[in-house]
């Protein structure tokens, strides 16, 4: 397998057999085939479906995506043993377009492990890549631990593989020990000293051991490599490997100094990201580069006031271009007046400078309180500016309960005025709500109650959160308190304040909601 366009960097995507190896990552059998669908679909060039040879289920989710590839080349991996070889042959045979990637490691430490002599290693890389090139036309080749070889050594083996029959030459930093410019000269020095390596594709895996994966991958690009391998979110062992968001984006975004591109559709990239993070466990850092929650949100009030002007001055991508609707302006305490502002106008609330003024104030209170403001204290804010105070408050709950109904007597201030009502329910939460909902008539469904204790111990705090639903609004109320029943009251009363404000931003009247409607 050549390349026949110089500047088009093969993607082999690993993050099935590599990504796997992560301690806790394993994936179910049709975990893998998703994984496997979507990263075809997405344009993968190579996609390395497992290690056929380490267990039954490796093998069976390596032929059954071999079976189901449309596009990508489906490789197998095989330690230099010909028993690994030909389970990794049965395993891909069936793919349109199969390969067999067989390595040994060629350092001094890792020579020492099999206690193979230099000569009698070479003999060995002889016999298996030969065998696998019979098998397959195209057969991959690594040297593990090659940024710790000998030179001389490494020259050698390569040229030995080459002869055999290797396809694709892969240069493994496994111990992520590798700087960029040592990564770049490395490859550039093989493709100039070996006999026969212009025949081939030289391709770069590269760990993180260091934080320089991808720096060091994009640097053995430019040395010669054209084929990179790496995984989703970078997953992999230790400290994980290149991650293929990263050297993708960073191809596309600085074509200018690194002219080469690849087949790999960015809009789908965090589509994908979010699943593999949801099917390995491994959830991706918020400030991870491409993918990360952060990664196109803007909190500093300078920042906020500069992308509202022109996205431009403080984003390199679009955040459209890896399948995001958009940039995020969070707000918090570094946010500033014209984010808040927009956030409002975003929301359908229209102040004038004065309240604004007072709404900031407000908000900047909440904020060295809050890490983070959602949209619905921004709306209490609103409300709070505006009306005074909330129309529904809590001034007193009592509650009984056992192998019997609960029985719940509530009293609430309502515009001012206080109200009592005793009802029953299936415990004692539903009598409180059934109560709330009898001095307040409302629509509301209840699309989620949870409590969350926030310390340990029979005393612990419990808060608690809800989310209500009315009329295509969404509002959401939380309370913290030792009693989780009343938690569970000012956090539902919290969120009916909400729709109230919301009701009055768009127009609709509260006396049109009947209790009978209730459900």
């Amino acid at each position: 397998m050549t390349n026949t366009d110089n500047n088009r960097v093969v993607i082999f995507d690993t993050t099935l057999r590599d990504g796997e190896q992560s301690p806790g990552a394993t994936m179910t059998h049709d975990e893998k085939l998703e994984i496997a669908e979507l990263l075809d679909d997405m344009g993968v060039d190579i996609i390395e479906a497992g290690f056929p040879i380490a267990s039954e289920g490796d093998f069976r989710a390596v032929s059954e995506i071999a079976q189901r590839s449309k596009d990508a080349v489906i490789c197998g991996l095989a330690r230099a043993q010909l028993p690994d070889i030909d389970r990794c042959w049965d395993a891909v045979k069936q793919a349109r377009q199969p390969r067999i990637h067989t390595f040994i490691g060629t350092s001094p430490l890792h020579r020492a492990i099999p206690n193979l002599t230099m000569d009698e290693m070479a003999e060995r890389i002889e016999q298996t890549v030969s065998h696998a090139r019979n098998l397959c036309d195209n057969v991959q080749w690594s040297p593990m631990d090659a940024t710790r070889t000998e030179w001389d050594y490494l020259c050698r083996v390569v040229e030995i593989a080459i002869k055999a029959g290797a396809t694709t030459i892969n240069i493994p930093d496994t111990v992520g020990y590798t700087a960029p410019v040592e990564s770049a000269d490395l490859i550039r020095r093989l493709i100039a000293t070996v006999p026969g390596a212009a025949d081939v594709i030289f391709a770069t895996h590269c760990h993180n051991d260091l934080g320089m994966a991808t720096a060091n991958a994009l640097a053995a690009v430019e040395g010669g490599a054209r084929q990179i391998e790496c995984t989703i979110n970078g997953l992999g062992e230790r400290a994980g490997n290149t991650a293929l968001e990263e050297v993708v984006m960073a191809l596309k975004v600085r074509n200018d100094i690194m002219p080469f591109h690849t087949g790999v559709d960015t809009k789908k990239i965090m589509h994908i990201s979010r699943r593999v993070a949801t099917v390995s466990g491994f959830p991706v850092q918020f400030n991870k580069a491409i993918v990360g929650k952060n990664a196109f949100a803007h909190e500093s009030g300078i920042h906020q006031d500069g992308m509202l002007k022109n996205a431009e001055t403080f984003e390199i991508m679009r955040p459209e271009d890896v399948g995001l609707s958009g940039t995020s302006l969070p707000l918090g305490k570094h946010s500033g007046r014209a984010a808040l502002r927009a956030k409002l106008k975003d929301m359908g609330v229209d102040v004038g400078d004065n309240q604004l003024k007072d709404i900031f104030v407000r908000f900047k209170d909440l904020a060295d309180r809050k890490k983070e403001v959602f949209d619905d204290d921004i709306l209490a804010l609103v409300s709070a500016s505006s009306e005074g105070s909330d129309a529904l408050q809590l001034v007193n709950l009592h509650v009984t309960c056992g192998t019997g109904p609960a029985e719940a007597t509530l009293e609430m201030e309502i515009d001012g005025k206080e109200h009592s009502a005793t009802c029953d329910g299936d415990g004692p939460v539903d009598a409180t709500f059934k109560a709330v909902r009898l001095l307040h008539p409302n629509k509301a469904r209840l699309q989620l109650y949870q409590v969350h204790a926030v310390t340990e111990g029979t005393d612990a705090q419990a808060t608690v959160s809800v989310r209500l639903e009315e009329d295509g609004m969404i509002a959401t109320g939380q309370s913290a308190d030792t009693d989780t029943v009343v938690a569970s009251a000012k956090a539902y009363i919290h969120a009916l304040n909400r729709l109230i404000v919301r009701r009055g931003k768009t127009g609709k009247d509260v006396k049109e909601i009947s209790y009978r409607d209730v459900t």
